[in-house]
């Protein structure tokens, strides 16, 4: 029964597909979101983005929004669940999940590998928008490596971050 009726070859590839694409849809996320003029830490290349219709100042992330919608290859996992036992028709629907599953990765794969080798990282943009206080973190940790324990650690680091923001001056910059 089982032999006829099992499709752990054509699950266990959709899986692996839809979680490649799951991590390629976050990417594509974050990567609409460092493109903004807000953050303006990349730019994209125009062969993988265009013009807005209404804004000629805006370029907008076609690819990487196409690349975020493509992460729904898992239909064919629904109609496995609901099977019983032994071969069913509805088992006939594994190849086309199957090949179409495989045709858009294919596709998304090329698509990223263009947006990733021809975008442009915008370092001076990034390295402005660090903080020092993001360093809270690290002066946490060194308080453990002193034997403080982690809690009281991070109280400590806390408490720091509340005194320089208290005093607007930056963390590295706070006096004993």
């Amino acid at each position: 029964m089982d032999a006829t009726g099992t499709r752990d070859f054509v699950a266990e590839f959709l899986f692996w597909a839809v979680l490649c694409l799951t991590h390629l849809s976050k990417m594509a996320e974050d990567l609409m979101l460092y493109s903004t003029k807000q953050f303006s830490f990349i730019s994209l290349s125009d062969a993988y983005s265009t013009g807005s219709s209404l804004m000629p100042q805006k370029k907008n992330a076609d690819s990487l929004e196409l690349i975020r919608s493509k992460a729904g290859c898992a239909g064919f996992m629904m109609t496995l669940k609901g099977l019983s036992s032994t071969y069913n028709k509805d088992l006939q629907e594994d190849k086309g999940a199957m090949f179409d599953c495989y045709d858009t990765v294919h596709a998304v794969l090329q698509v990223t590998t263009g947006v990733m080798s021809t975008l442009k990282i915008n370092q001076s943009v990034m390295q402005a928008a660090l903080s020092l206080d993001m360093s809270a973190t690290d002066l946490a940790y060194y308080l453990v490596r002193q034997g403080v324990p982690f809690r009281e650690a991070h109280g400590i680091s806390g408490k720091a971050v509340f005194a320089a923001e208290s005093k607007n001056v930056a963390l590295n910059q706070l006096n004993s």
